[in-house]
């Protein structure tokens, strides 16, 4: 071969190479045109499949508040530390910093990932703080994330613990006004599609897919002021007789509105770690006990509905007992021949009990029922009782004589002041309710308003000098009221020492505007009767409430004269 033959085989090898490569390079070319211009879906897919999520966004539980706007529950924004146990695992990151933020053992951390490894999403911490969650993640431990969630917060505590209830972790309803009306306040989640990164951090929002639904606002009938005033008076009482428990509730005669409902044992929402299942329940609508001497006006009410007796009607309870069937009744002294009115100023029983008897068993029973006893009130509150009222026709003559003075029927402290509020409300029986009402609602008659009016004008002779519920007077204004103390059903008989102390009255009276009904479960000590202890308790609070609503004084007389009523503190 010739020295001239040779660059020219050269030269051919050199083309046929550019030609191959030009040739590769235009087919790559054309590859990423295709892949990047023309039919781009597919790296798209695949990338969006390992950056794109959808994510869920939480929607804001609504805000609860009392009358006046002020927020009895509200949800503030928190964070929650999630991870891929696989992928945290398979990082090699040392966890030791992760698990000292999160104040658990690392052994600990590190075997709940070993567990839970085939799981996409375990849950490490929840509703920590903003600047934890921000710490947590600046570690860049792949497989951790954090996301947004919503923590309740109860503004009054345990003062308004009982009514407003409380959520669980998850933010749903599960105990009171928080699980009645749960899926008021709840809203509907929404969602969006966002870009992560390697971490799982949100780096993007690409769109909206679903807008969330927030909660609505819940207005509650209750006024947060006398609340905390109804609160402070029971709990000191409570502590100063060494009770076992108590309750109040407060009704607007206008319109059934609850304004203050308190008991005792009570918890505070907002520090789980220390609640007990055995503080939830409201003590005003679950706990039902016999009302005692509280019921003897309507047993009037039946007498005076019967037109057989008028308030001017004598009946002799001399010698102070008598005898049905085996059993005697008895008063704590002999009154002699005392008129209706005095049978409630004095709480006779044995007057109520003659009074009674005389009528048809199912004629005390209406009068009974039709005030709404033995039967739930209607507020929709979770796990209220209905208490208990036997059928009329089958009372025996000691059942109807036991019932006239208290025995033998169950009220909740709510059913009681339900009964009370027709009195108050000239015959009318509203249903107490938790919302607030705009304006005056209209109730059914189910007493004749004249015989209401009666009845409130001989409950007004009982907060006097000569009555038994002196202690519940109020400076300024007319008080109808009557007290209670009633011994406690135990084994199949009734207790010698243990007592619920009651109280049940309305003020003012020439035009009732509320309700109070005070019950103090097992006092010890002396003082036992419910005008020692439930009377001074009504007193304090019925004088707040009337000065907070500007209800004007209707014992202009008795404002000049007469002394400050002592409270709860001045009983001590």
């Amino acid at each position: 071969m010739s020295g001239t033959e040779q660059p020219a085989e050269y030269s051919k090898r050199r083309g046929l190479l550019l030609g191959l490569y030009f040739i590769a390079m235009s087919a790559l070319l054309w590859r990423v045109i295709d892949l990047q211009v023309l039919n781009n879906e597919f790296l798209q897919e695949h990338g969006n499949a390992r950056a794109l999520r959808v994510v869920e966004i939480q929607a804001h539980r609504g805000i609860i508040t009392d009358r006046n706007g002020e927020p009895l529950a509200v949800s503030t924004p928190v964070k929650s530390v999630w991870a891929t146990p696989r992928k945290v695992l398979s990082s090699g990151h040392d966890l030791a910093q992760l698990a000292n933020y999160m104040n658990i053992p690392l052994r600990e951390l590190s075997g709940m990932m070993e567990e839970r490894i085939g799981r996409e999403f375990v849950y490490l911490k929840r509703h920590v703080e903003p600047a934890l969650a921000e710490q947590i993640m600046a570690l860049g431990i792949p497989g951790v994330s954090v996301e947004q969630e919503f923590k309740r917060y109860y503004p009054a505590g345990e003062v308004a613990a009982h009514i407003v209830g409380f959520t669980n972790i998850d933010d749903i309803g599960q105990e009171g006004l928080e699980l009645a009306y749960d899926k008021w306040l709840r809203g509907t989640p929404g969602s969006k599609r966002v870009i992560k990164d390697r971490l799982g951090r949100v780096i993007e929002d690409v769109e909206s897919i679903k807008t969330p639904s927030q909660g609505k606002l819940l207005q509650l009938s209750v006024d947060r002021r006398i609340q905390y005033l109804a609160y402070r008076e029971l709990k000191s009482a409570v502590n100063v007789y060494g009770a076992r428990g108590g309750s109040l509730v407060m009704l607007d005669v206008r319109t059934g509105e609850i304004l203050a409902m308190v008991g005792q044992p009570s918890h505070n929402p907002n520090n789980r770690s220390e609640m007990r299942t055995e503080l939830f329940r409201n003590r005003a609508v679950t706990d039902v006990f016999e009302p005692g001497s509280t019921i003897k006006p309507f047993t009037i009410v039946a007498a005076l509905q019967s037109g057989i007796y008028s308030p001017k009607s004598v009946i002799n309870t001399a010698p102070g007992y008598f005898r049905v069937g085996n059993h005697t009744i008895s008063d704590h002294r002999n009154f002699g021949s005392i008129d209706i009115p005095t049978i409630i100023q004095k709480s006779s029983n044995v007057g109520a009990s003659k009074i009674a008897l005389s009528l048809e068993p199912e004629m005390v029973r209406s009068a009974l029922a039709h005030v709404g006893l033995g039967n739930p009130t209607g507020s929709g509150f979770p796990g209220e009782s209905a208490g208990y009222l036997g059928p009329g026709p089958y009372w025996s003559d000691i059942e109807v004589a036991t019932i006239a003075f208290g025995y033998g029927i169950s009220v909740t402290a709510l059913q009681l002041a339900q009964a009370y509020l027709v009195l108050a409300a000239d015959g009318e029986l509203l249903p107490p309710t938790f919302i607030k009402q705009e304006f005056p609602v209209k109730g059914k008659q189910v007493i004749p308003a004249r015989i209401a009016r009666e009845i409130r004008h001989m409950l007004e002779a009982v907060v006097s000098n000569d009555g038994t519920g002196g202690q519940a007077a109020v400076r300024g204004y007319r008080v109808a009221g009557k007290t209670g103390t009633v011994h406690k059903a135990v084994g199949g008989g009734y207790s010698e020492d243990k007592y619920i102390s009651l109280f049940a009255g309305m003020a003012p009276v020439s035009d009732p505007r509320f309700v109070i009904v005070v019950s103090i479960d097992e006092p010890r000590g002396e003082k036992y009767y419910g005008g020692q202890i439930a009377a001074p308790i009504f007193s304090t609070v019925m004088q707040g409430a009337l000065r907070l609503m500007d209800v004007p004084p209707d014992d202009l007389r008795q404002s000049r004269e007469a002394p400050i009523v002592a409270g709860t503190r001045g009983a001590q």
